[in-house]
Formats: C-alpha cells, sequence, structure tokens
C-alpha cells in the first residue's frame, strides 16, 4: 500500500475558495497532510468564461485521470453560451456510476424533525450516469420535443452493487428500491429487476421497493422508516434535496461520486454568489464530503476524529449565519474551522461518538490508465429478432385519415399496421375522441405473418420507413424487436 497519496484539488467558484480553505486547514491540523498532498486543478467558471464550454481544462482532466480523486468546491453552470452542468460533466466523463449522500441529524441544525425528537439518518444511493441525465433532446416537429431516457442493464447493476456493498461496509440491515416500474414499466422496470437480481447476492440485508411519489411522502411523513434508498439518476436528484430538507439543507448534504477508478467528492450545494468574499460561508458540507474521502483512501482514524470535533463543535452551538441558535452570534468562515481544529480529540456528549480506529492505512491505490473505453455487458447471449417498427410521423391529419393511407402503403410488405398513437396515447384503431393529439403521431407496423419472426432483418423495415418517407415527413424511426421471445418494447395507454 502507498505511503502518501496525491489528490486533485477544484476550489470552486462563489464561496467554493473561503469554505476548501476552512476544510484543508482542518485536514492540516488533524494531521491530514501527514499522508495526503493535494494539486490544484482549472476548472469551473475561469474556464467557462475562457470559452471552453466543458468548465475543465485538458490539464485538469488529465490529473484526476492520474491520481483518481477529486475534492471539488461547488460550481455554477453560466447561464446562456451553450455550457453543460460541470458537475454533471465529470460525474459522466469520469465514469462515477453512483452517487451517495448521507443525511443525518446534526447537533444545533434545527429542523422539523429535531423539534419532534424524531433523529434522520438515512442514505441515498443515486445512479449518476445514465437516465435523462444523458442530456440526449431533439426538436421533432414544431410543437415536440424529446429528452430520450436511458437505463441500461450494466449501470443498474454498478449502481446496486455499490449500494449493497456500501450497506454491508456501514451495517445497514435493509435496503430500499425508489421507482417509478408502474408506469415506465421496461425503463424503471429493468432498475427494479435488477436491484433484485444483484439483492439475491446479499442475503443478510433486506430488500424492498417503493414506488418513487409513495416514497417522497413517506420521507416527510416518516423519515426514520429507511437506511438506504437507492434511486435512477433523476428521481435520485429530487429525492436527494427532498431528504436534505428533512436535515436542514444543502449545506449539511455531504456527496461521493464513485465509480470503479475515479471518484468526486463534492458539496452539492450553490456557489452562494451573494456572500463570496464576506467569509461567513458555511463549511460543513464540505466538510462532510472531505470525511466520505478521507475514509475512502483508508483514513479511518482522521475521519472519525475529525467529524467528532465538528459534531462537538455543533453542539456547543457554534455556528455561521445560515443556522443555529438566533440567540448565539454567529461565526464567520475561519472562525468556525479554528471552532472545529480546538475541539480536535474531543467527543459529542448528547450523541454516539464515531468509533475512532486505532491507526490509518492508506489502501487508495491510483488507477492504471485502460487503453480503450471499456465496454460493459451484462446480458450477452440474448437473441434478438425484428418483428416491426415505429415510425413517428409529424403530421395534422386526423387518426382515421392517417391509418387509411398507412394501410395502403403497407400493402405488400410483410407489415400490418396495428396501432397509431398520440403523447403515448392509442388512437387508432380504438380511443376516444376526447383524446387531444398534437402533431407528432407513433404509427407501429408489425409482421403479418408470425412464423417470419426469426426470418428477416431490419431491410424490410427500412424498405417501408422509405415508402413512408415518399408521403409524411419522418420525426423518428425505431425497430421493434423481441428478445429471447419477449417483446422490447411498451404497449399504448389504453392499447
Amino acid at each position: 500500500m502507498p505511503d502518501r497519496v496525491t489528490i486533485a484539488l477544484a476550489p470552486g467558484d462563489g464561496i467554493g475558495p473561503e469554505i476548501m480553505n476552512a476544510c484543508l486547514e482542518i485536514f492540516r491540523q488533524a494531521g491530514v497532510s501527514d499522508f495526503v498532498d493535494f494539486e490544484e486543478v482549472e476548472m469551473g467558471h475561469s474556464v467557462f468564461a475562457a470559452g471552453e464550454t466543458r468548465g475543465i481544462t485538458d490539464e485538469a482532466v488529465e490529473t484526476i485521470e492520474r491520481y483518481g480523486v477529486l475534492y471539488k468546491g461547488p460550481m455554477g453552470t453560466p447561464i446562456g453560451g451553450g455550457g453543460k452542468s460541470i458537475n454533471v460533466t465529470l460525474r459522466k466523463t469520469f465514469g462515477t456510476f453512483a452517487n451517495l449522500r448521507h443525511f443525518q441529524s446534526l447537533p444545533g441544525v434545527d429542523t422539523v424533525f429535531s423539534r419532534a425528537g424524531v433523529p434522520v439518518d438515512m442514505y441515498i444511493v443515486r445512479e449518476n450516469i445514465e437516465d435523462t441525465y444523458g442530456g440526449v433532446e431533439h426538436r421533432l416537429t414544431s410543437d415536440v420535443v424529446e429528452c430520450k431516457r436511458l437505463i441500461t442493464a450494466p449501470g443498474c447493476d454498478q449502481v446496486h452493487e455499490f449500494a449493497f456493498q456500501a450497506a454491508k461496509r456501514l451495517g445497514l440491515k435493509k435496503v430500499y428500491c425508489g421507482h417509478k416500474a408502474n408506469i415506465m414499466k421496461m425503463t424503471d422496470g429493468m432498475f427494479l429487476d435488477r436491484f433484485r437480481v444483484i439483492g439475491d447476492d446479499y442475503p443478510d440485508i433486506e430488500k424492498d421497493d417503493v414506488i418513487i411519489d409513495a416514497l417522497c411522502m413517506n420521507l416527510v411523513l416518516r423519515p426514520q422508516t429507511y437506511e438506504m434508498i437507492v434511486l435512477p439518476n433523476l428521481q435520485g436528484d429530487i429525492v436527494s434535496d427532498l431528504a436534505a430538507g428533512l436535515v436542514g439543507g444543502l449545506g449539511f448534504a455531504p456527496s461521493a461520486n464513485i465509480g470503479d477508478h475515479i471518484s468526486i467528492f463534492e458539496a452539492v450545494h450553490g456557489t452562494a454568489p451573494d456572500i463570496a468574499g464576506k467569509g461567513i460561508g458555511n463549511p460543513t458540507s464540505l466538510l462532510l464530503s472531505g470525511l466520505m474521502m478521507l475514509r475512502h483512501i483508508g483514513l479511518l482514524k482522521r475521519a472519525a476524529v475529525i467529524e467528532n470535533a465538528l459534531l462537538a463543535t455543533l453542539e456547543n452551538k457554534v455556528h455561521t449565519g445560515d443556522f443555529g441558535d438566533p440567540e448565539t452570534p454567529p461565526v464567520g468562515t475561519d472562525d468556525f474551522a479554528k471552532a472545529v481544529i480546538d475541539h480536535l480529540g474531543m467527543t459529542p456528549s448528547e450523541r454516539e461518538a464515531k468509533p475512532v480506529p486505532m491507526h490509518d492505512a492508506l489502501t487508495f491505490i491510483p488507477p492504471v490508465r485502460p487503453h480503450v473505453n471499456e465496454l460493459i455487458q451484462t446480458f450477452t447471449q440474448k437473441r434478438s429478432d425484428v418483428v416491426g417498427c415505429d415510425i413517428y410521423i409529424a403530421t395534422t391529419s386526423p387518426p382515421l385519415e392517417l391509418a387509411q393511407k398507412l394501410e395502403r402503403l403497407a400493402v405488400g410488405t410483410p407489415f400490418k399496421l396495428t396501432m397509431i398513437s398520440n403523447r403515448g396515447t392509442q388512437v387508432w384503431p380504438s380511443g376516444s375522441v376526447y383524446t387531444e393529439v398534437v402533431d407528432y403521431f407513433r404509427v407501429r407496423f408489425e409482421l403479418e405473418d408470425k412464423h417470419l419472426i426469426g426470418q428477416i432483418g431490419q431491410g424490410p423495415t427500412i424498405h417501408i420507413l422509405r415508402r413512408i418517407a415518399e408521403k409524411f415527413e419522418i420525426a423518428e424511426f425505431q425497430a421493434l424487436k423481441q428478445f429471447d421471445g419477449e417483446p422490447g418494447f411498451s404497449l399504448a395507454q389504453g392499447q
């Protein structure tokens, strides 16, 4: 195992540099510098301002890939100009497929639940790469835009494996899967199915699932019900912020983005430009994220010592201006850090202290750079057969008139028109005249002779597409397939 590690450091924008300096001073005083060096990298506002839409320099990418760990302050995304979120870009670029956040009631942080004496202590594991966060969007017609939601079996397996491993390491007894598989039967359905498959390898951990809307209600009513919840990306993003609200806000919510090779530890709150430079920002979230980072690299003792000092500091009513007892004067960022340093070696008295191991031992080894992008797969033996196609047409024709034209175009092909839908709801061959439609129809063609399944490829679907394209404006095309005899496509609402 190594004697030292180097961590890439991005102070952030707004209050980022101030709270980062506070955290680094706490680390230095706690002896973290005996094991860790930090190398600053350039990303965020200054890089966006220089015209780089990624928000990160090539040199920074190379440094992060070399060391495998990034400690990052809050960063904003510029409004306009085409730049995408630097936070999402980093997570996706470096394959940090699991976002882990710990939400716990903290001393001196007033919430509805702290006043009621209800302790909150839960982990949210969010899939971090897929879902609508792929950002694959198109304008399909004058009135219709689309965002593609991509869920993959390997991506599900990665995040579920991480969740169960984390639960085992943390001594948690039960893991929930949050989802909307009752509506999104294929995408969330796969996420839920892979949760169950991976969960079978962890018989000592209880498993259950909960529909996302019921989960949100339960979190507000009974947050103590949950120890860990694993969710798809978008739902996990929303639930993470909801859970942060239960413990006082994003200023108390640490965040770790974990991949097989590279991990990112960051504050997830905003850059607070209105108070930047005033020295009054709250470093708690970034410090807690840093403690997750120290545990990630093996510095369990120092992480526990610092966390106990933070808890003791909060118990003594030391607080920045955004929280705490209004009768106790707030302190600035540096004085808050100094108070934590003064409490090093102390433990909280009003709650259970974090166990402090006897020794620290670095366990993190920087990644070895691969030569090519790694292909991840779950199902390698499934047979796929073409059974038809969905063609998406931009038109204002009424459904019955559209169907009559399409049926004539299908003559002489192996396909028959079986369904027309609009915004996901069937409007032909059955439906209601009260179903309002827009200028974007899905028309489904399926093999008329089922004996042809397995005998044809995509060629005939392309042929009927060409026929229809001569008469209509095509917005999209999707081949319909069976996988091991099971349909790889959903029904329309009302079909």
